[in-house]
């Protein structure tokens, strides 16, 4: 069973207090209402994975746990039991002899956001949008005091909820079945996080003004998203899909964007990093089986989606509240 308990207690004398004013009592609804057909399949395996604290833990380059006293039968056990939870698409995640090939090479993104972010060392910090929790246990790995992520995703939560027992239970990250509408202004968090979210946002602006007031005046964002190339002018507006997703609606260029940001009240924007997504990044995996972004793009030209769009371009973006 999936409990929130422990969170309550752990926020109910800190900056994020104000939050159980609601937070029970949205996710007790959640609990009642609208649960996958699958949830209570993926919550009993949860359940059936055993609790362990590793001899070997690792957070700050890569996000795995081992011991030495775990039988063979063990090891096996745990591996049917993660993929019970498939597909995975953001990771790596190695465990007990289990390497999970995600879809996503989460950990390169990682690699190119923290050089260029405030550090994380006892920070409170939120992740938007966070899928099964990659980057929250990175963050915990970069100093961060608490990570809350979230994501309305079930299976995300599932996935996050069975790493975080063999990770021995770790209480330094939250994941919550939330969407980032349903979060009050809680000015309570040093850093916010928003990675692969802006373009699925039918109102980008407003989505950034809800990230805004999620900080703590002279709290940082980090803004990581599809854009296009061009200057401050220059919006893609996409038709019924880009690269087959249909939840696309603006894909600004990186300047754009950034005029987006100082719109909203942010300052000291920066253009940190761009990225071309490339099918060694996002692919097809034991783990993720379906289509993947070899099958997006268009066969003839890689530097188009099979809609005629320019392929994806990624930056990331860091900004600060005053």
């Amino acid at each position: 069973m999936i409990e929130f308990g422990k969170f309550y207690q752990q926020i109910a004398l800190g900056p994020l207090a104000s939050w159980l004013e609601v937070l029970p009592a949205q996710l007790a609804a959640w609990q009642r209402e609208n649960l996958h057909g699958h949830f209570r399949n993926w919550q009993k395996t949860v359940d059936n994975l055993p609790l362990l604290t590793p001899q070997q833990l690792d957070l700050q380059q890569r996000v795995s746990a081992d011991r030495d006293d775990l039988s063979e039968r063990q090891r096996q056990g745990i591996e049917k039991l993660l993929r019970n939870l498939m597909p995975w698409r953001k990771g790596p995640y190695s465990l007990y002899g289990t390497h999970i090939d995600t879809e996503w090479r989460s950990d390169w993104k990682w690699d190119r956001v923290l050089p260029h972010i405030s550090p994380l060392t006892d920070r409170t910090v939120l992740d938007v949008g966070c899928g099964s929790g990659y980057h929250m246990w990175r963050m915990v790995g970069a100093g961060a005091a608490l990570v809350v992520g979230i994501d309305p995703t079930q299976l995300f939560l599932c996935q996050f909820e069975a790493v975080r027992k063999l990770l021995g239970g770790d209480t330094r990250a939250h994941l919550l079945p939330l969407g980032i509408e349903q979060l009050p202004e809680l000015k309570a968090f040093d850093t916010v996080f928003s990675m692969g979210v802006l373009y699925h946002r039918r109102s980008p602006l407003d989505h950034l003004f809800q990230l805004k007031n999620q900080l703590v005046s002279g709290g940082e964002l980090v803004l990581e998203t599809l854009v296009i190339e061009g200057d401050e002018h220059d919006v893609l507006v996409p038709g019924e899909r880009y690269a087959q997703m249909r939840n696309v609606w603006f894909i600004p260029s990186a300047p754009a964007l950034s005029r987006w940001l100082e719109k909203c009240g942010f300052v000291d924007v920066r253009i940190v990093d761009f990225s071309r997504t490339s099918t060694e990044e996002q692919r097809r995996t034991d783990w993720m089986t379906t289509e993947s972004l070899a099958d997006f793009l268009d066969p003839h030209d890689s530097s188009k989606t099979l809609e005629g769009y320019p392929a994806p371009l990624r930056a990331v973006l860091v900004a600060r509240k005053p």
